[in-house]
């Protein structure tokens, strides 16, 4: 018996050294081809899909060619995004490169701040692109001034409304420039049968269940409610909720909705769902100038004589345009997980790649794809997409991956598309920014996402009906309560230090 288990136990003892001497050898194979700058790098991303489907591999295959890589994209929905991330950074099962765009979730707070990922701070002057990063933009992306990844660099704000111009000039309305010509706008577009079938079937504002994207964070800028926090000039931070401006931004959404000028099934509505509704006809405005070529290719063959307009300056009758900033120009962050990327070596080939996705050859196949079957450029220089088709299949995926929306202007061949550019430009005027972007709070790391919930469903409440304002005000209080206030606290203490 002693016998037979000494050699049982060599054998485990064998098989353990081979199946080590096997891990140790595939971990040198791989440390053998990072350092051979000539080797394709292998590489696995955890990215976000905004689109219906994946695309097919053709953009790939030449992003791949370019940047001297082999990539296996894993997509994330963006739909699901939130579960799916948070469930990832949670189990650890993780990728080379990992897309974060929900930079105020807790549970993302929390991981980049644990040490999780790679501080890249040290490395981006070292590349000609990435050394371009404006210091406001690294310092916008940074939790306590440490830099867990390379951010995607934006525009300040693209937000904005996309109305059906056709139904504007039917119904005799000029393009609104104050909240209650938006008002007047949604109305007509409900009641006054803008698309002239003799149906009650339009509803004015189409819309989603999301808070931040919703028409509701951007008739709350036009209202001049803070982006997030206001803090006065003794530091003092008020959650934006817990402002006058706030309020007269609910009330105004109610009386939309209970009038039926906003899509009464919002608040179980997805944003591919407000795509469709608005690409049939069902509704008038839509919230997202960045949108209005998607928009336009999903009313393809539906709405016949289709004219759309982009509008970003709404005053609420002072003449003052406002409208919040997506995290002052930062999308988002490509991070770099240690349990992935172990080396310093791997870590630098994979900050190349970044920075080779930034040149234009690449942006172009990120954008538009390839000149002559997907694009071309006119007479005047203008950019126009030849098979729209072939583009969302084969491009489209990769336009909201690309690592910088800023390095490169195009002159868009569309003027309905080159009118929204410029206004998102505009929109640099009158960006309202987060004060706590750049900064930290434990309490929110650890409760954030789940404090807000409270005030998010407070808010669609109210809007539905469903809650008195002193209903809201009971939700704000509890959110106080239950961590709201120890982060405004955290909040306040860590803006002094920056003020010193």
């Amino acid at each position: 018996m002693k016998k037979r288990w000494v050699s049982m136990l060599a054998c485990v003892t064998v098989l353990s050294t081979l199946l080590s001497a096997c891990g140790g050898d595939k971990e040198a194979e791989k440390n053998a081809a990072v350092a051979d700058e000539n080797t394709p790098l292998e590489l696995t991303w955890l990215n976000i899909l905004h689109t219906a489907s994946p695309p097919t591999d053709t953009i790939k295959k030449l992003l791949e060619e370019y940047t001297n890589t082999k990539i296996t994209f894993n997509w994330v929905p963006d739909a699901s995004k939130e579960e799916r991330i948070t469930t990832a950074l949670a189990s650890g099962e993780l990728a080379d490169i990992v897309t974060l765009t929900m930079m105020t979730n807790s549970s993302v707070r929390s991981s980049l701040k644990s040490g999780l990922f790679w501080d890249v701070g040290p490395y981006l002057d070292d590349y000609d692109n990435l050394a371009k990063i404006a210091p406001e933009v690294r310092a916008a992306a940074s939790i306590e001034g440490v830099l867990y990844g390379v951010p995607f660099q934006k525009n300040l704000a693209r937000s904005g409304l996309i109305m059906r111009k056709d139904w504007l000039d039917k119904l005799g309305l000029p393009v609104p420039t104050t909240l209650d010509e938006v008002y007047e706008v949604a109305r007509a577009f409900t009641e006054d049968d803008p698309d002239g079938n003799g149906v009650d079937d339009t509803t004015g504002f189409g819309d989603r269940n999301d808070l931040r994207y919703s028409s509701f964070k951007t008739l709350s800028s036009y209202f001049g409610t803070p982006n997030g926090w206001k803090v006065d000039e003794s530091g003092k931070f008020t959650p934006e909720f817990d402002t006058q401006e706030y309020m007269d931004t609910l009330n105004f959404s109610k009386k939309l909705y209970e009038n039926g000028y906003l899509a009464q099934d919002f608040a179980v509505t997805a944003k591919t769902d407000q795509q469709q509704q608005f690409a049939q006809g069902k509704t008038g405005i839509y919230t997202g100038m960045v949108d209005i070529s998607s928009l336009r290719t999903l009313a393809q063959d539906l709405q016949e004589g289709l004219e759309l307009v982009p509008v970003n300056k709404i005053s609420n009758g002072d003449g003052e345009y406002h409208i919040w900033s997506e995290g002052s120009g930062v999308g988002g962050l490509m991070a770099f997980p240690k349990s992935e990327v172990k080396t310093e070596a791997e870590l630098k080939r994979l900050l190349q790649f970044i920075n080779d996705l930034i040149d234009e050859e690449a942006f172009m196949l990120m954008t538009g794809g390839i000149e002559g079957t997907h694009y071309e450029f006119d007479e005047n220089g203008a950019y126009k997409v030849l098979n729209t088709e072939l583009w969302q299949a084969d491009v489209q995926p990769f336009s909201s991956s690309r690592p910088s929306e800023i390095s490169y202007t195009l002159k868009d061949a569309n003027p309905e598309k080159q009118l929204a550019n410029e206004l998102i430009r505009e929109n640099d005027q009158y960006a309202v920014f987060d004060p706590t972007v750049p900064l930290d709070s434990a309490t929110n790391n650890e409760q954030g996402t789940e404090l807000a919930k409270i005030i998010t469903d407070a808010t669609f409440k109210y809007i539905m009906g469903q809650a008195t304002e002193d209903d809201f005000k009971k939700a704000v209080q509890t959110w106080k309560d239950s961590g709201g206030t120890k982060i405004t606290e955290e909040y306040e203490a860590a803006y002094k230090l920056t003020q010193k």
